[in-house]
């Protein structure tokens, strides 16, 4: 279950059909709705919805990276993963 705002929460269920298909169930208990997917149909949503968050986190990124101070190390070498030194 997902807590949501306005004390609402979201529950993710696994059932099976009448012809015994998996069918993902995503129900909003507060307003008693449900959508009832494939699992090829929540596949896509859950990665429509993991490529949005994945906007949000850029999108929020840069806008904090504008915001943000430069290093007043600009001339100095910088080191990689195994410690040896490159310039930028």
């Amino acid at each position: 279950m997902i807590e949501m705002e306005n004390g609402n929460a979201l529950d993710i269920n696994l059932r099976e059909d009448g012809q015994g298909r998996d069918r993902v169930i995503l129900s909003l208990l507060a307003h008693g709705c449900e959508l009832d997917l494939s699992p090829h149909q929540a596949r896509v949503l859950a990665t429509e919805l993991i490529m949005a968050v994945n906007r949000a986190e850029v999108r929020n990124n840069l806008k904090h990276a504008k915001h943000a101070p430069r290093s007043s190390s600009a001339g100095a070498p910088r080191h990689g993963l195994f410690g040896q030194a490159f310039a930028k």
